[in-house]
């Protein structure tokens, strides 16, 4: 149990929740598209040239190697770095420290950042196939940018047909 779920639960403390950003935080802008690699590059270049750094969330471990050749392929400005939780804990926690140093500009990697990694200099998420997680997952991945005064983006990207999107709940027809 979380500890702050043990104090409520134990009845040391109420339950308190945050509700307002804390000062010089903006709401992080968050758009949803189809696939294209070529808004990926779009924001890839905003961010490098305002001096950021980029997560790009691929949930696929046996295919994120192949996916980071063919950013590497149309972003050849950027330097990319793949962490998953297949790798060993000494080599994730190396190209994490990598990463945070600033020795790369993408770090292109599984869930594994939902938790925990909170760096100021990271701006912008990509969500590559955004349909297969769910909202509170993707609100968690979300907070991962923002975390310092710059104004933060979150791409959430599907892969199918925008219909997928919307499996559950349909848009209304406009008439």
């Amino acid at each position: 149990i979380p500890r702050t779920l043990n104090i409520c639960l134990n009845k040391l403390r109420d339950i308190t929740t945050i509700t307002t950003p804390p000062p010089g935080r903006l709401p992080v802008i968050t758009v949803v598209r189809k696939f294209s690699m070529e808004l990926i590059r779009e924001s890839i270049h905003r961010e490098l040239d305002r001096g950021g750094q980029a997560y790009i969330l691929h949930n696929r471990v046996q295919t994120i190697e192949s996916f980071a050749a063919k950013l590497r392929k149309h972003i050849p400005k950027a330097r990319f770095i793949v962490a998953h939780g297949k790798l060993s804990s000494a080599e994730l926690e190396k190209r994490i420290i990598a990463f945070k140093n600033g020795d790369y500009d993408v770090l292109i990697s599984s869930t594994i950042i939902e938790n925990g990694i909170d760096l100021a200099n990271a701006n912008t998420l990509i969500v590559n196939r955004a349909e297969k997680f769910g909202l509170s997952q993707l609100y968690q991945l979300r907070g991962r940018v923002g975390r310092g005064k710059a104004q933060a983006y979150a791409s959430l990207f599907s892969n199918g047909p925008r219909s997928q999107l919307y499996a559950k709940h349909p848009p209304t027809p406009t008439v």
